[in-house]
């Protein structure tokens, strides 16, 4: 399987390494020459623009940031769709809005293109370790058929069902790390109140029974969300916000959408 690649970040950038050192026939394509510069040492190739990394491509994988960046690389006279062959995949590893890969879908397969929804957990320690969470939804045949791609970097590809379902899972799993980073700080601005440092704090219920991922990133950056916030911030609000818009589409409880909503407001108080 040929494979192209479009979005050469954090942690796309060393799942694109993985795949090609897993002997896969890789393409780039990034809009600044410096994001394609770190796989000189490799055998992937660089295309020109989205379209003609369509073209060589039977698998695209996308790990761009947001909704209107999948659209933009795969709609257009220059994207994906404009050079891939009836027959290929595209995958959305994206966090984005169930609603935006069926879009993406709709405007695809009027050219014989399928696409999956494989949104990823973990980081780039994760990819480098091959422990990838891959949450993926999208029928099954195409999704048998990206795994070995994928196993490249993971060892944790769930199919979740239909278009869009993984995409529900990633929201849901970053709406809950969100709401424990809220409940997280919330219990260390306590600690303050009453007299415990918040290093000693931070150590205490990372070895307890309430230990989890949330406090174990403010541990790392010392106790506050001042340097998670640059780098998660604003990507774990546009995933609440997705967490929000679903809960009303599906009438979900009332409390159910307040609580998302107040999820929201407590991790933007505790970015700024």
């Amino acid at each position: 399987m040929r494979v192209g690649f479009i979005g050469l970040g954090s942690q796309g950038g060393p799942m694109a390494r993985r795949i090609v050192e897993g002997g896969y026939d890789l393409t780039l394509w990034a809009r600044r020459p410096a994001s394609v510069e770190p796989y000189a040492d490799t055998a992937a190739k660089v295309a020109a623009t989205p379209a003609e990394l369509g073209a060589v491509s039977d698998l695209v994988c996308l790990c761009v940031v947001g909704d209107d960046d999948v659209r933009q690389v795969v709609v257009g006279d220059d994207g994906v769709l404009a050079g891939m062959k009836p027959g290929g995949v595209i995958a959305i590893h994206s966090t984005v809005h169930p609603d935006t890969c069926r879009e993406i879908s709709e405007a695809a397969a009027a050219q014989g293109v399928s696409v999956i929804d494989a949104p990823v957990s973990g980081g780039a320690p994760a990819v480098a370790e091959g422990t990838l969470m891959v949450m993926v939804g999208g029928d099954e045949a195409d999704v048998e058929r990206c795994t070995p791609v994928f196993a490249t970097y993971s060892d944790a590809i769930v199919h979740l069902g239909p278009l869009g379902a993984g995409q529900v899972a990633k929201i849901l799993n970053n709406l809950l790390f969100s709401a424990n980073l809220g409940s997280a700080m919330s219990t260390l601005e306590l600690g303050d109140a009453l007299g415990i440092a918040r290093d000693r704090l931070c150590e205490v219920i990372n070895r307890g029974s309430a230990t989890s991922k949330a406090i174990g990133s403010i541990a790392v950056f010392g106790g506050s969300l001042e340097g998670l916030a640059p780098i998660a911030g604003a990507l774990l609000q546009k995933d609440v916000r997705h967490a929000a818009s679903l809960a009303a589409d599906a009438s979900a409880p009332e409390g159910t959408v307040f609580t998302v909503a107040d999820t929201a407001l407590t991790l933007m108080h505790h970015s700024r």
